[in-house]
């Protein structure tokens, strides 16, 4: 049935310890078959004609031998076991295998039955030599020769190789192992650049297929992290170490991921200390983050921090004594003696370690531990499923069933739960070490951990990290953070680098959102240059309670009540000559309109609304013009009696009979109507918002209306200001008692003053104490005719009532008829 196992290349067991047996095989009722890189070919030599590879002439490893005696340690621990696999011994055939290419002749042993292997069209009912096979280390070398397995089904638990290709169950069924995939593996590492919130880094590697699938991984994950690959290298024996350092340096990179293991890494550490690179921060993968003959290079701890990445510590029981055991033994040289000249022709191809016997049991057990719990838990993974087997089937272990059964194992051993997912993958469980080299004892301190199972747990005790300098994490950025309110804009070629731009005013920079964009502040709000928030915008009015806006409205209610009050005396002198002479009916019409012109100043406070944007304007402009429209009737009147009545009597009394006066107030009085009805009506004054004169404000005010009306409605009190003007001006040299003329002159330059200085200001500025400038401009036009006009009339009625006589008068008139006649 294929069940026996009888094999000429085992020597027989290990009966006594003073049996002069090879440590690379050992018989039992189950063999096991081992690969393990004791030497290292790194420039095989060129071969002439087919032969095998002799492994022990090139670089010794000690770290893969401290893995080697793991496996034979719990093989004989399972062997002396009484619950696992009882009456059932474990047998082992290890092999030396330090190439990738020419070490097949040990691949073969394991497919082999009984020294050879036929060529078979289905192999299903073939029982190669050993029931499973345990490694080899690196992914390279399982990539190429675990084909060879994968055809005959044959279980390949490994212990070291953590390709993510490997995981392919279509290209590897019968593949499992008990690390951790480069999947995970550049998982954890992602997670510790994002924890210190880095993103500016370099990937070194070798160029091998471990370091190849974890640069495709870490290219896959940076892209979903927010992370840079500032620079990639894939160094070879040959490289140029300093130039790849170099490089980093220019790119001002400072966290360094080496993804690789052996002479690569070692060569890569000692040019770094040789050309003084310093205060980096190196990231190490599983093949070298525990490396304590690099931990103990001079001149280590002066490159930066390194951060390695290893099985979570699980300690062997027994394993010191054992190796203890195993050192004593090949130290009796005596009783060994004649074994050491025929080693190398009586044992199998790579079955010979001329190095092993010099180690001591320091130097064993002092090694990296990253790799000795994953042998153990791959020998005790293929004993639990074989004791499965076994308790179906006493007779026989067929491989596909042993397969199916490693598949659904679930035990604890040692602390750590051993199962395999679809993949053939074990949960992770990593920890993070941080090396103190050169330090004596604790040269690798566990600063943090990560695993799958039961749940995925990620931490770091940042408290255990002792930064260089002041203290603080060291910079692992492409750029520097931009300082508070300025947005970043993305550099073409990296998108974590980037340079920095002041957010202009009225908008503002919120980090947490989106630091690359300047967010516009709303139209209620501003902000300055360089905000990372937005102020609430001062909305801006004519408040009652301002001091100016209380001044102006005291002043406006005085003039009321000044009008009042004259229209009162004037009431009560309407036949004396001074009120005769200022108008007499026409007086009380001036004073009225000077009246209504100073309410529509009231409309000029508080907010803006519909019916105060219209009042204010149309008050004034209606009933200024109707003063006005008196005022030029009257300059024209003394004009008329002083001036052309002797020269246009016809036109003189026409004028007098049909009372051209009040026809032309009336007739300038309704145009006026009708065009304030006309700019109240179409495109009616409304409220306004101006908020683009100021960042910090938002100014009410009113708009101007149909802008046609209004410059109709500007133009006629236009004409009539300047007919005042013209007719008054040509009357100032008359009597003082008919001084009406400088009077309405001074009144009509103050309201041209008064209105150039506001047309002026208002091009100039557009602040809210415009509208009070507009209120003034308003309100000195109506105090330059009371003052000029009506208060000195009012002064001789109350202070000088001779003057205020028809004798007076008359005097007045007959000295100014002489004065014309002389000249």
């Amino acid at each position: 049935s294929g069940c026996s196992h009888s094999d000429p290349f085992y020597p027989g067991p290990l009966v006594s310890p003073l049996v002069c047996s090879s440590e690379f095989s050992l018989q039992g009722d189950y063999l096991l078959g081992g690969l393990f890189s004791l030497n290292i070919a790194l420039k095989p030599e060129l071969q002439s004609h087919p032969v095998t590879l002799e492994c022990r002439r090139y670089h010794f490893d000690e770290e893969s031998y401290q893995m080697f005696q793991v496996m034979r340690f719990a093989v004989e621990e399972i062997n002396n076991s009484t619950t696992l696999l009882p009456n059932v011994s474990l047998g082992y055939e290890i092999f030396n295998h330090c190439s990738d290419t020419l070490n097949f002749p040990s691949v073969f042993s394991f497919l082999s039955q009984n020294g050879s292997f036929p060529i078979q069209r289905n192999f299903n009912k073939y029982q190669p030599n050993v029931i499973t096979v345990i490694g080899p280390y690196d992914s390279t070398t399982t990539i190429t020769v675990a084909p060879f397995f994968m055809m005959d089904l044959i279980p390949m638990v490994n212990y070291g190789s953590s390709s993510y290709d490997l995981s392919n169950k279509l290209l590897y069924p019968s593949f499992l192992r008990t690390v951790p995939s480069n999947k995970d593996l550049i998982d954890i590492i992602i997670r510790i650049i994002k924890w210190f919130r880095w993103n500016w880094v370099a990937f070194i590697g070798s160029q091998d297929d471990y370091s190849q699938d974890g640069l495709s991984l870490f290219y896959q994950y940076i892209r979903e992290n927010g992370i840079c690959l500032a620079y990639q290298g894939m160094l070879s024996l040959e490289s140029d170490y300093y130039a790849t350092l170099k490089t980093i340096e220019k790119l001002k990179i400072n966290i360094i991921v080496v993804f690789s293991s052996g002479v690569i890494v070692e060569n890569l550490v000692r040019a770094a200390i040789n050309h003084n690179i310093r205060d980096k921060v190196w990231i190490a993968s599983e093949g070298w983050s525990m490396n304590k003959k690099l931990s103990q290079e001079p001149g280590i701890q002066n490159i930066g921090k390194i951060f390695g990445i290893t099985e979570q510590f699980t300690s062997l029981p027994g394993f010191d004594q054992f190796i203890n055991k195993t050192r004593k033994y090949s130290d009796d040289d005596e009783e060994c003696s004649g074994c050491e000249g025929q080693s190398s022709q009586e044992k199998t191809c790579n079955q010979v370690c001329d190095n092993c016997t010099k180690l001591s049991s320091e130097e064993i057990l002092n090694e990296s531990p990253t790799f000795s719990f994953p042998v153990y838990a791959a020998i005790y993974s293929v004993a639990h499923a074989l004791h499965n087997v076994l308790r179906c089937d006493s007779n026989c272990c067929n491989k596909n069933v042993l397969l199916k059964e490693v598949k659904k194992l679930n035990f604890s051993l040692n602390g750590h739960q051993i199962k395999y997912d679809i993949n053939g993958d074990p949960p992770v469980s990593y920890a993070v070490v941080l090396w103190h080299p050169n330090t004596g004892s604790q040269v690798f301190e566990v600063v943090g951990t990560y695993a799958t199972y039961p749940e995925i747990a990620f931490t770091i005790n940042s408290s255990l990290i002792l930064w260089n300098n002041d203290g603080s994490v060291p910079f692992g950025n492409c750029s520097v953070e931009c300082k508070e309110g300025f947005q970043r804009e993305k550099d073409r070629n990296h998108e974590c680098c980037f340079r920095c731009k002041i957010c202009p005013s009225n908008t503002y920079i919120n980090y947490t959102r989106d630091p690359y964009t300047c967010v516009p502040c709303s139209t209620d709000e501003w902000s300055e240059e360089g905000s990372i928030a937005c102020q609430r915008r001062e909305i801006m009015y004519l408040s009652f309670t301002d001091p100016l806006s209380v001044l102006l409205l005291v002043s406006a209610a005085c003039l009321v009540l000044l009008c009042s009050a004259i229209t009162i005396l004037f009431s009560y002198n309407y036949n004396t000559p001074v009120v005769k002479s200022a108008g007499g009916s026409m007086c009380f019409l001036m004073l009225v309109s000077l009246i209504m012109s100073s309410i529509g100043l009231f409309f000029f406070f508080g907010q803006p609304m519909v019916i105060q944007c219209v009042f204010r304007n149309v008050m004034f402009c209606f009933f200024y013009s109707v003063c006005l429209s008196c005022l030029a009737v009257r300059s024209f009147q003394i004009f008329c009696v002083f001036k052309m009545a002797t020269k246009f009597p016809e036109a003189y009394k026409c004028w007098v009979k049909h009372n051209g006066q009040w026809l032309v107030i009336t007739i300038v009085s309704v145009f006026q109507f009708i065009l304030c009805v006309l700019w109240g009506t179409f495109r009616t004054p409304a409220p306004t918002r101006d908020e683009s004169s100021y960042a910090d404000q938002i100014i009410l005010g009113c708009s101007r209306g149909n802008l046609g009306v209004l410059l109709a409605v500007v133009f006629l009190v236009a004409l009539l200001s300047f007919l005042c003007f013209f007719f008054s001006y040509m009357c100032a040299d008359l009597p003082k008692n008919y001084n009406e003329a400088k009077s309405i002159t001074f009144s009509i330059l103050f309201f041209y003053i008064s209105w150039c200085l506001y047309f002026t200001a208002n091009m100039i500025s557009q602040a809210v104490y415009i509208q009070l400038l507009y209120a003034l401009a308003q309100l000195s036009s109506l105090y330059a005719i009371l003052l000029s006009y009506f208060i000195p009339k009012s002064y001789i009625i109350v202070f000088q009532p001779k003057k205020n006589t028809q004798a007076y008068f008359q005097t007045s008139i007959q000295n100014y008829t002489q004065n014309i006649s002389r000249t």
